[in-house]
C-alpha cells in the first residue's frame, strides 16, 4: 500500500486558515468552479478558496442573470467541485431568495448545503440587512462568507451591473454594512465593484479578510470567475477580469478540426480503430455475406 501518512497529504484550508493569512498579510486567491473538472484544476493550481458561485447560472446554464438559479442547481454542481477538490476551501453560494425569507429557511436551506454537497461554507449577499440570518447561521455552526458593493442578486433593484458606493454616503453604509456582518460572525467578505481607495479603508478596520472582485488591489484577497479568465465566456470579458488564457478559442479550433476530419474521412484513423483478429478475420466476413 501507498504511504497515507498525514505528510503526504496536502494541508486542507479552513476558515482560520484564512483568518491566518490575513494577520500574515499572505494574499488570499479565490476562484469559481462549477464541476469536478474545473475544480480539481482551481485547487491543483493553488487556489486557496474555490467558490461555486451562482454565477453559473450565466457562465454554464445559460441564463442572463443569477436570478433564476435554484437551491437544487447549488446542490447538484456543489456537490461535483466538492468531489474535485482536495485541499482548498469550498464555498457555496446561497441562491436567490433561499435566505431573504425568513432566518429558518436560511438555516434550512444553509444546513442542506453543507449536508449533501460536502462544502464547508456558504455565501450570502447583502450588508445590515441580513446580518440577522448571518448571526443565526453562524451561532447554529455555519461559517459564512458575506458579499457587499455589486451583488448580482439585487441587480434589477441596483439598475443594472455598476460600481457601487462612489459617495461618502454609500461608502459609508458599505463599511456599516461590513461591520455588522463581521459582528454577526461571517469568517470573511466579498468586495465587488467599488472603489478601490474605499477598499483598502474597508479592509484595513476589519479583522475578517476581505476578497475582492472589481474592487483593486487593496483587498486581502481577490476571486475571479473561471471562464471570464480562461476565455471560455465568450469574446469579451468583464472589465475586472484578466485573461489568463484563451482557451476557448483553442477548444473551439480543436473541435473545428475534429469535424473537419469527420467530414473528410480523416477521423477515425488507424489509431482510432479496432481490426478484427487476423485469424478470425475471414470467417466473421464470411458469415456476415452468408447471413
Amino acid at each position: 500500500m501507498g504511504d497515507t501518512s498525514s505528510s503526504q497529504r496536502p494541508s486542507r484550508v479552513s476558515i482560520l486558515t484564512l483568518l491566518e493569512m490575513k494577520r500574515a498579510a499572505l494574499p488570499i486567491a479565490m476562484l469559481t468552479a462549477y464541476d469536478a473538472p474545473s475544480g480539481r484544476l482551481a485547487d491543483e493550481a493553488g487556489a486557496d478558496v474555490v467558490l461555486v458561485g451562482d454565477s453559473l447560472g450565466m457562465v454554464v446554464l445559460g441564463y442572463d442573470s443569477t436570478l433564476p438559479v435554484t437551491l437544487d442547481d447549488m446542490l447538484h454542481h456543489g456537490r461535483a467541485v466538492v468531489r474535485g477538490v482536495q485541499r482548498a476551501l469550498v464555498v457555496v453560494d446561497m441562491p436567490f431568495m433561499t435566505f431573504q425569507v425568513s432566518s429558518a429557511d436560511a438555516l434550512r436551506n444553509a444546513g442542506r448545503i453543507l449536508a449533501e454537497t460536502g462544502a464547508r461554507a456558504v455565501k450570502v449577499e447583502g450588508g445590515s440587512a441580513i446580518a440577522p440570518t448571518v448571526r443565526r447561521l453562524t451561532e447554529a455552526g455555519i461559517p459564512v462568507m458575506g458579499h457587499v458593493g455589486l451583488t448580482p442578486q439585487s441587480v434589477h433593484q441596483l439598475g443594472g451591473y455598476r460600481v457601487q458606493a462612489k459617495d461618502a454616503q454609500a461608502a459609508r453604509r458599505l463599511r456599516d454594512d461590513c461591520l455588522a456582518l463581521q459582528d454577526a460572525g461571517a469568517f470573511a467578505i466579498v468586495l465587488e465593484c467599488i472603489p478601490a481607495e474605499l477598499t483598502e479603508v474597508v479592509s484595513s478596520q476589519l479583522a475578517i479578510p476581505t476578497i475582492g472582485i472589481g474592487a483593486g488591489i487593496g483587498c486581502d484577497g481577490q476571486v475571479q470567475v473561471f471562464h471570464d479568465i480562461l476565455g471560455l465566456g465568450g469574446p469579451k470579458s468583464p472589465k475586472h477580469a484578466k485573461r489568463y488564457g484563451e482557451i476557448g478559442s483553442a477548444m473551439t479550433q480543436a473541435l473545428g478540426e475534429f469535424v473537419s476530419e469527420v467530414r473528410g474521412r480523416e477521423f477515425p484513423g488507424d489509431e482510432q480503430s479496432t481490426r478484427l483478429d487476423p485469424a478470425a478475420h475471414a470467417e466473421v466476413l464470411q458469415s456476415l455475406e452468408e447471413g
